[in-house]
């Protein structure tokens, strides 16, 4: 796989899995380039924004805000929308700096 491959696949595998992990698991990898891993890495940060388990922080801010959601639930398609604005920036970021 290329980098941009493993970026934009990371990006799409940290929305359903931790990021954590999966940089973790990529790490047990041997003869991976360096440029490999950093695609590794950022695509994990950048996708992180998409779901509630992927970052340790989204679960902390939902239980401090939970009071403002409707049903007091964060749904999952809301959040992926309201999410990909900022991940959109975050990948562009990443890849073209």
């Amino acid at each position: 796989m290329s980098s941009d491959q493993v970026f934009y696949g990371a990006t799409i595998l940290t929305a359903v899995t931790d990021n954590a992990a999966l940089t973790y698991l990529g790490s047990l990898v041997d003869g991976l380039s360096d440029s490999f891993k950093y695609a590794l890495v950022t695509g994990a940060v950048t996708g992180g924004g998409l779901t509630i388990i992927a970052n340790a922080p989204n679960p902390a801010g939902f239980a401090i805000l939970r009071g403002h959601f409707k049903d007091e639930a964060i749904h999952p398609i809301g959040l992926f929308l309201a999410a990909l604005g900022p991940t959109i920036i975050a990948a562009a970021a990443f890849r073209l700096l």
